[in-house]
C-alpha cells in the first residue's frame, strides 16, 4: 500500500471525466478511473502516465451494487485510500414524454441518480473513520429546471440534487465535503464539435466550456478550507443565457 492517496472518477470519458482525472493526479493523487469497458480508459491511462502520474483503469458498471462495492474495496485495500471521489455520469437523452418509455425512464435513472447514490454511499463508508475526504457530483441545466423533451434526464439530475443536498447535511459536519457543480452550456467535446458545429465555433470567443478549466474548479473546492466550504457551483461561459 502506498503513502499516496487516490481520486476516484466514475464516469471518466473523454472530456470532463478525463480532465478531472488528470488534473487530480498532475497534484500527486493516484488515479483511479471507472467506465463500462477499462479499454476505452486505455488513452486517458496513456496521457496521465505521460504526464508523470499514475493512474489505474477500471471496468465497472456504476448501476450495480456488487460491482460498486468490489470497486471501492480493491482500491481502498491494493491501491490508496480514497480522498476525493467524483461522479460524473450524464446519461442525456431527450423523447417527449409520450415516446419515453418506461425502460428508458427507468435507465437514464439508473446511470445518473441511483448510481451516484451509490458511489457516495461508498464513500462515505470508508471517508468518515477518516474524518475528511471529498465527494462530487457532476449535474447539469437539467438539474436545475426541466425541458421539453428531457423529463427523464431532468427527473434523475434533480434528484442527483437532493442526495447531494442531504449528503452535504449529513456528512459535512463529520468532515466529509460533499458538493454538486452545476456545468450550465456546451463543454468542448467531439460530440458537440459533429453534431452541432455552430455551437462549437464559439469556443472562438470562449463560448463553451473548456474540460480543462472544468477540472480546475473541482480541484478547487477539493482543497477549500473547511469554514468556506461550497456546497454548489455552477460552471457556465459569459455567453450563455440563464
Amino acid at each position: 500500500m502506498t503513502s499516496k492517496k487516490a481520486v476516484l472518477v466514475i464516469g471518466a470519458g473523454d472530456a470532463t471525466g478525463g480532465a478531472i482525472a488528470r488534473r487530480f493526479a498532475r497534484e500527486g493523487y493516484i488515479a483511479c478511473v471507472t467506465r463500462r469497458h477499462a479499454d476505452k480508459l486505455a488513452p486517458l491511462v496513456e496521457q496521465i502516465e505521460a504526464e508523470g502520474g499514475i493512474a489505474h483503469a477500471f471496468g465497472s458498471d456504476a448501476r450495480k451494487e456488487e460491482d460498486v462495492i468490489a470497486l471501492f474495496e480493491e482500491i481502498e485495500t491494493k491501491i490508496a485510500p480514497i480522498e476525493a471521489a467524483v461522479f460524473n455520469i450524464g446519461a442525456n437523452v431527450r423523447f417527449t414524454v409520450t415516446e419515453t418509455t418506461a425502460r428508458v425512464y427507468h435507465k437514464v435513472w439508473e446511470m445518473a441518480c441511483f448510481a451516484g447514490f451509490l458511489m457516495g454511499r461508498e464513500a462515505a463508508k470508508v471517508m468518515l473513520p477518516r474524518g475528511h475526504g471529498s465527494i462530487f457530483f457532476t449535474g447539469a441545466t437539467a438539474s436545475l429546471r426541466g425541458r421539453a423533451g428531457f423529463s427523464a434526464f431532468a427527473g434523475a439530475k434533480h434528484a442527483l440534487r437532493a442526495l447531494a443536498q442531504s449528503m452535504a447535511r449529513e456528512l459535512g459536519p463529520q468532515g466529509i465535503h460533499v458538493a454538486q457543480l452545476i456545468v450550465d452550456g456546451a463543454i468542448d467535446t467531439e460530440f458537440i464539435r459533429e453534431n452541432f458545429p455552430e455551437r462549437y465555433k464559439l469556443k472562438e470567443r470562449d463560448g463553451i466550456l473548456n474540460p480543462d478549466h472544468i477540472a480546475d474548479a473541482y480541484w478547487m473546492l477539493h482543497q477549500q478550507p473547511r469554514d468556506a466550504w461550497t456546497h454548489e457551483l455552477d460552471l457556465r461561459p459569459w455567453i450563455e443565457e440563464w
